[in-house]
């Protein structure tokens, strides 16, 4: 019988986390003001706590993980790395399949890797109360939860369509004492905004932000700040623990570094989290193929411009060097909700810049069927956002298998999709259709991005 499951013991929990932009060959351009000018860190702290953002502008390869957030994510941590053994039969294919099941932490998903951190370095700021916004519901089950246990109160923006389409994430978030309301909401100045303009609006990530940042600046006690859940440097530090943990395990049953890594990306942080140790591999000469999936529906990675770039609809955030469809894009109501970003995280892009990494794009409808194959064989039902992933390795399997080759190929299992299953009924019931964005669509967002500072692709030309 093969091995199945491969399993790390508690001690062997990496205890620093991974920092790209230490090694990356060309620096990120800097967060950029409203005048143009850099952003200082005094700049971000009525936003983010000054412990955060001493890790958002770090240059340090490797940060301690605090031992009061080790004794947290011991929860569920290190989390298993699977081989999928029987999609790997099914498809008859020689490339060995592993998986990073990070659906075994108490949200479902990867996300309270950094939702524990953060919250814990901001009770350790002094703050009282976190706000934040989500799209599928992940990511906000995830800060609600890890408020919870640090003692937070948190509020949860969330996407109006998945709040409509999934309204068992909402009640996760209660259960874990947060207040959860639709955006855009009649809460804040930029809801109301929004809603003036388009009443019947889906709402969108950018949106949620708007309305988070705004609240949290807003409160006079100064005991309110902002958390995100992806995109920011800082986050997808906290997420590198999922790839350091999967480097371990492979090596400690005799497996070769993979061939291919692959994980979907909405903002990037468990593309991130899974593939940036193994980007530093790369650099350093390792021959691996790394893919981050998207929908073809937002293809912020595939087909927008690398520009500046507000990280919000209302304009609030700085400006971020990343790939983008335009601060007001609102995408379409797709299922897989945590895919519906306008940009992208700006360390992911530089490594896109770079040719590191090698973007791909998926319909849903695809990405539904490969869901249906990994449920119909390995037994798990996933998330709409992983089935993006689970597309693409059916892909690269099936291509290991045309050129005969016994390929390893390492994605993340981003989340189960059990609080999702409305998006599957729709596609077993033939009510699912495919999008693909219009050029015409994209260049009315990108058309509010003329009068922004431009974005340098600086490159080494070296992969």
């Amino acid at each position: 019988m093969e091995q199945v499951k491969v399993s790390l013991n508690e001690s062997d929990i990496p205890r620093q986390w991974y920092n790209l932009a230490a090694d990356l060959p060309t620096p990120l351009l800097p967060p950029l003001g409203p005048d143009g000018k850099p952003v200082s860190p005094d700049m971000l702290a009525p936003v983010f706590p000054m412990n955060l953002i001493e890790q958002e502008v770090s240059s340090k390869k490797w940060i301690d993980i605090p031992e009061e957030i080790l004794n947290i994510l011991y929860r569920w941590r290190p989390t298993p790395l699977r081989r999928a053994i029987y999609l790997e039969k099914h498809l008859g294919t020689p490339a060995h399949i592993y998986y990073k099941d990070e659906s075994v932490s108490p949200p479902g998903s990867h996300k309270p890797n950094t939702a524990v951190a953060q919250a814990w370095y901001n009770k350790q700021f002094g703050i009282k109360k976190l706000t934040t916004e989500t799209g599928a519901g992940q990511w906000g089950s995830a800060l609600a939860f890890a408020c919870k246990l640090i003692g937070l109160e948190c509020k949860v923006f969330m996407v109006r369509i998945s709040f409509d389409q999934k309204p068992g994430r909402k009640l996760m978030m209660q259960v874990w004492g947060a207040n959860c309301v639709p955006s855009p909401s009649t809460e804040t100045n930029a809801g109301r905004s929004v809603l003036k303009e388009i009443p019947n609006t889906p709402g969108s990530l950018g949106i949620a932000i708007s309305e988070a940042i705004e609240e949290a600046v807003t409160d006079k006690t100064g005991k309110t700040r902002y958390s995100l859940g992806s995109v920011l440097n800082h986050v997808l530090l906290h997420q590198t623990i999922i790839g350091l943990e999967a480097k371990k395990q492979l090596k400690s049953i005799g497996e070769k570094l993979p061939d291919v890594v692959i994980g979907c990306a909405g903002g990037g942080s468990n593309f991130a989290g899974l593939s940036f140790p193994f980007v530093a591999d790369k650099i350093n000469g390792a021959k691996i193929k790394i893919m981050p999936v998207e929908p073809t529906a937002c293809p912020t990675m595939t087909r927008a411009p690398f520009v500046y770039d507000f990280g919000d609809t209302a304009c609030t955030t700085p400006l971020l060097a990343m790939h983008s469809l335009g601060h007001a894009f609102i995408p379409p109501p797709i299922h897989a909700g945590g895919l519906r970003y306008h940009g992208m995280a700006p360390l992911v892009c530089q490594a896109i810049v770079e040719r590191l990494l090698e973007p791909k794009a998926y319909h849903q409808k695809k990405c539904y069927e490969a869901a249906l194959t990994w449920a119909r064989t390995e037994g798990p039902i996933c998330a709409p956002e992983t089935s993006h992933a689970i597309a693409a390795v059916i892909d690269e399997a099936t291509k290991a298998k045309e050129e005969g080759k016994e390929k390893v190929i390492l994605f993340n299992y981003s989340g189960h999709g059990l609080m999702d299953l409305s998006g599957y009924d729709a596609y077993l019931s033939g009510k699912l259709t495919d999008y693909e964005l219009p050029d015409e669509e994209m260049k009315k967002y990108l058309k509010d991005l003329e009068n922004l500072p431009k974005a340098e692709m600086r490159k080494t030309c070296k992969w």
